[in-house]
């Protein structure tokens, strides 16, 4: 399968601010490109873990973090329907 590369320049005083090198940077802005095209609905979680340079269940753990559902339902849904069940 063919790869596509995204080039976005930042400027170094982002590094700074953010206390992280490009390395940490660059992870973390794939990884919030992907949750948020999977928040979207445009891509599925497989997809959404590739983009962001994980394993599948490594990036639905990554969603919690977010306060994202990996199975469509937000927590506290869930939590309401267990609740109920």
């Amino acid at each position: 399968m063919a790869t596509n590369v995204l080039s976005i320049p930042y400027p170094e005083e982002l590094l700074l601010s953010l206390k992280e090198d490009p390395a940490q940077f660059e992870a973390e802005a794939r990884l919030l490109l992907a949750i948020k095209l999977y928040e979207l609905g445009r891509i599925s979680t497989g997809m959404a873990a590739r983009l962001a340079g994980m394993g599948r269940v490594e990036f639905m753990f990554a969603l919690g973090r977010f306060g994202l559902s990996p199975i469509g339902v937000e927590p506290s849904e869930l939590a309401g329907d267990m609740a109920n069940a």
